[in-house]
C-alpha cells in the first residue's frame, strides 16, 4: 500500500486502542473497587438452576463431537450461499452452474457422513 493509502485506516485504529484501553480501564477498576465475599454457593458450578450431580469429568461421546464439527462445517458452507444470492443476476447462468457443483460437492459430503453414520444417534 501506498503512504496515501494508510491514512485511511487511522480511524478503525484509534476506534481499536480506545475499545482496548476501555475495556482494561474498567477490568482493573472492578478488580480493584469490587467486594469480594466468596461462599460456598457462589464457588459452586451453575448448571442451569440445578445441584450439580455426579463428576464434571464424565466422558462425551465422540459423536457429540463429530455432529458439532459437521454442524460448523455445513454452517461455514451455508454462509457462502448469501453473497452469491445477492450478485446472483449479474453472475447470469455461469455463476449458476458455478453454485450448482458447489452445492453437489456439499451433497456429496452430507451423503457420505449419513453412509458413515456420522449423523445416527442410536447406534
Amino acid at each position: 500500500m501506498s503512504d496515501s493509502g494508510l491514512h485511511t485506516y487511522a480511524p478503525l485504529l484509534l476506534h481499536l486502542l480506545i475499545a482496548t484501553a476501555l475495556a482494561g480501564a474498567l477490568t482493573a477498576i472492578s478488580v480493584l473497587v469490587g467486594w469480594r465475599r466468596p461462599s460456598r454457593a457462589k464457588q459452586q458450578p451453575y448448571e442451569c438452576g440445578m445441584e450439580p450431580t455426579g463428576s464434571a469429568w464424565e466422558p462425551f461421546s465422540v459423536k457429540f463431537y463429530l455432529v458439532a464439527i459437521v454442524f460448523i462445517l455445513f454452517d461455514v458452507e451455508a454462509i457462502f450461499l448469501f453473497p452469491w444470492a445477492y450478485i446472483f443476476r449479474s453472475l447470469a447462468w455461469y455463476g449458476f452452474a458455478e453454485m450448482m457443483i458447489y452445492i453437489a460437492i456439499v451433497l456429496v459430503g452430507y451423503f457420505y457422513l449419513l453412509k458413515k453414520g456420522a449423523l445416527d444417534w442410536h447406534k
